[in-house]
């Protein structure tokens, strides 16, 4: 099973991770591959908050990517990873929706239909794939 899992948790992180960083420090490459809006199909200040937002993702949601690789290895140092990555996952899930649909709500451009319903589909993919790490992490450390 941990293997099964692992294997999930680095796909799934690296998928994030990935995107985001390539969203980041490549956004045209990013918009030619889906990954993100082209700022000129958005509200600038949506435009503004997922730079922002990708920034701050390639520097922390690289955590539960190596809670994965961890996991795999069988290293005992996996759980305080999934705890802390699992963690942002949720966060970075939570935000991501709760983001789209407020700003939605009010109006804000915020990216095609077809867009919208992928990226609050693969947020709460990766925010679920938090929640069970996180679960998994806590069982692991009480059976020490």
């Amino acid at each position: 099973m941990d293997v099964i899992w692992g294997i999930v948790v680095v796909v799934l992180a690296a998928l994030a991770w990935g995107g985001q960083t390539l969203s980041w420090l490549a956004p045209p490459a990013a918009v030619r591959w889906g990954l993100r809006e082209a700022d000129s199909e958005v509200d600038p200040v949506y435009a503004a908050d997922i730079e922002g937002e990708a920034m701050w993702d390639a520097f922390t949601l690289w955590t539960l990517l190596a809670a994965g690789v961890l996991l795999l290895v069988d290293h005992r140092t996996w759980p305080y990873f999934g705890l802390v990555g699992g963690g942002m996952y949720v966060y970075f899930a939570g935000r991501g929706i709760a983001t789209r649909v407020v700003m939605r709500s009010r109006g804000h451009r915020v990216g095609s239909e077809s867009s919208l319903t992928t990226a609050l589909t693969a947020l709460v993919i990766w925010g679920l794939a938090g929640l069970v790490t996180i679960v998994v992490a806590i069982i692991e450390l009480r059976g020490r």
